[in-house]
């Protein structure tokens, strides 16, 4: 390969010089060829080679590009990039470099794909640390939630009542309350202009392929939330993007102190008013929450968060569940309808909120005995009654005493339950010893003889 400095050299002794190319290229130790190319050259030349050799890399192509040919099938969020692809090559056991991975993945999908033509430009943006509500320091923290609603703040839509000409929008109270509780003012962004939101549009992106490409799996939202974490831990030890000599801990650390401090936590709920119906339930969201008989028939208010029902009466909680997401789903407490039992207990048998209450084993073997008895229901619905003040632990004991025992009756289960409750026996306080007497008495039982002789005057 010839640098620039010879071409000149090459140009000034031919030209100036008038010296031969032959002469030139004895000189030089260069080919004639070599020597004319050099006289046609203004610039450096360019030397590409029609292929990269990816020895490494070659026992992995069939498994590379079967992934990619799978992946075209998916929608282009759940595609993998050619680093998470290198990744995947390494848990097979490949050892080579990133830059052949992605030399090939580019050369298979401009094979496979047109690129698209860049259409906009745009300025890249710089937000001051703890001004702005964005992810400055890429220190990431995902939290999955089922739903996309005000609640959980997925999806800013929700929080916005109406939306004028230019950024005026006016806001819903709720999320004004929000503002207010931690002290930020809302900005909101022209629509469909991600690029006015920095880093964030960025993050939605970034997480989704660190995350998300390919999907996993998990049996629900707590154990995916504690991998999120895990993860997130991670992440945060890359390096930094915009700053390459710390990471990305190392950025938020320095970041963290002008943060605003969190004094108190917000209780992020939407709140409605709703009617208890006659069945002891209210409907949400398609769906039905029981509450305790004594609000059956009454209004109530229900505060609504991201993962929890709760339904409160006056200014206390009166009932609380996890929020269901599906359709038509019955969410009962049991214990929410025992004084129905008390009047009806015969409802016990095949009541809707009794058929899944998870019972220990014994309470369960003492419960089908005792229906099986006359007026069974009638006293397991005693047992329950006693249950709900002692607790359902003091029930399930004395349960297990029972079957011990073999007599299984439910006098015998109340009588083990108010045993297990009774309060412990005081100890039995140390008293001094009884001072000696100076003068001991005298066992006279002649007393008793002369007070017999005692004759009384009527």
């Amino acid at each position: 390969m010839i640098g620039m400095e010879f071409i000149a050299e090459i140009r000034r002794r031919h030209f100036v010089d008038k010296e031969s190319i032959s002469s030139i290229a004895r000189g030089l130790k260069k080919s004639r060829p070599t020597i004319r190319k050099a006289l046609q050259a203004k610039e450096e030349p360019v030397y590409r080679r029609s292929s990269q050799p990816m020895p490494k890399l070659g026992a992995f192509q069939a498994q590379l590009e079967q992934w990619l040919e799978i992946e075209t099938q998916l929608p282009k969020r759940q595609r993998r990039t050619a680093q998470r692809l290198y990744e995947g090559l390494q848990t097979e056991g490949y050892q080579g470099s990133y830059d052949s991975v992605q030399r090939f993945v580019r050369r298979w999908k401009g094979q496979r794909f047109s690129r698209p033509a860049v259409t906009q430009a745009f300025v890249p943006l710089s937000f001051p640390a703890g001004e702005t509500g964005q992810f400055d320091s890429g220190n990431c923290s995902c939290v999955a939630l089922p739903p996309a609603s005000m609640q959980s703040y997925d999806n800013l839509k929700t929080v916005v009542d109406a939306i004028f000409t230019g950024k005026e929008r006016r806001f819903n109270r709720r999320f004004l309350t929000l503002a207010n509780h931690y002290l930020f003012e809302p900005v909101a962004c022209t629509p469909e202009s991600g690029w006015e939101k920095g880093q964030v549009e960025n993050q939605v992106g970034n997480i989704r392929e660190w995350l998300f490409t390919p999907r996993a799996r998990f049996a629900d939202f707590s154990e995916l939330n504690a991998w999120l974490a895990r993860r997130c831990h991670e992440l945060a030890e890359r390096r930094h993007p915009g700053d390459l000599t710390r990471r990305v801990s190392e950025c938020f650390a320095k970041e963290q102190p002008l943060l605003r401090l969190v004094t108190a936590p917000f209780d992020g709920y939407v709140e409605q008013t709703l009617r208890v119906f006659s069945t002891c339930l209210i409907r949400l969201d398609r769906n039905r929450y029981s509450v305790p008989a004594a609000w059956a028939g009454q209004v109530v208010s229900v505060r609504l968060t991201a993962d929890r029902v709760r339904v409160v009466a006056g200014e206390a909680v009166v009932a609380e569940h996890a929020r269901r997401f599906g359709r038509e789903q019955l969410i009962c407490d049991p214990w929410h309808y025992l004084p129905v039992l008390e009047k009806k207990p015969g409802a016990l048998r095949h009541g809707a909120p009794f058929q899944d209450w998870a019972l220990s084993t014994a309470i369960q073997l003492v419960r089908d005995r005792i229906l099986q008895q006359p007026k069974g229901n009638h006293a397991f619905v005693e047992l329950l009654l006693l249950a709900r003040d002692l607790g359902l632990e003091a029930l399930e004991v004395a349960c297990e005493l029972t079957l011990e025992g073999g007599v299984i009756a439910a006098p015998v289960v109340l009588n083990a339950m108010r045993r297990l409750a009774e309060p412990a026996r005081p100890q039995a306080l140390a008293t001094p010893p009884t001072p000696p007497l100076q003068q001991e008495p005298l066992a006279d039982c002649g007393r008793y003889d002369r007070l017999r002789e005692v004759r009384y005057v009527h």
